[in-house]
């Protein structure tokens, strides 16, 4: 066993725990030094542990920059679910709650999520990730809100408008050129319009 600066023994990390460890490390580098600075070996350097750790569980940059990636969509996805489970069964409740999980996931980690996204341009990692985290949110949404469209489902087209009004909205927030309280205004008045044309 292991143990720290004091001498005291270092309780040891399960591979979840390590992870979940790492990660939160790597945001810190991010939103402290930017998207550049973050790689395998200063990872290591920054969590105390040995490079072989991090390669471990990551692999590659591209692999810690999808990583990332997945754990924000996680949130997103969750702060979702338990905000649709607590709300009213109304089209504007409903909207209102989408609204503001959207834009508070964001708020939380938005101004690290472009310079992660723009690192994996172009990678088959973060297509993968998109593709995959991104169907079931807009199911989430469709499902949420369907019920209230006159023709009694939500289109894509109109699914792809929520999210491009969610990603401008939510980002405009998180870079201080809007409010946050009127970001999620202005989108959960945006998705009510969205359902009500359908």
């Amino acid at each position: 066993m292991s143990s720290d600066d004091q001498g005291q023994p270092r309780k040891r990390l399960s591979r979840e725990q390590r992870r979940r460890q790492l990660l939160d490390v790597g945001w810190q580098l991010v939103r402290e030094e930017g998207t550049e600075a973050l790689s395998l070996g200063r990872l290591a350097e920054q969590a105390g542990v040995t490079k072989p750790v991090v390669y471990d569980h990551f692999e590659t940059r591209s692999g810690l920059l999808a990583a990332l990636y997945q754990d924000y969509d996680a949130r997103q996805s969750h702060m979702l679910e338990r905000a649709l489970a607590r709300c009213d069964a109304t089209l504007a409740s409903r909207a209102g709650v989408i609204a503001e999980a959207y834009v508070d996931c964001v708020m939380s980690e938005g101004r690290e999520m472009p310079g992660v996204s723009a690192a994996l341009a172009g990678s088959p990692e973060l297509e993968a990730i998109k593709r995959g985290y991104e169907q079931p949110f807009l199911d989430k949404c469709r499902a949420a809100l369907g019920g209230f469209a006159p023709s009694g489902a939500i289109s894509a087209a109109g699914m792809r408008l929520l999210v491009g009004a969610a990603d401008a909205l939510s980002q405009a927030a998180a870079a201080g050129e809007l409010e946050a309280g009127q970001a999620k205004e202005e989108l959960r008045a945006a998705i009510v319009a969205m359902v009500e044309r359908q």
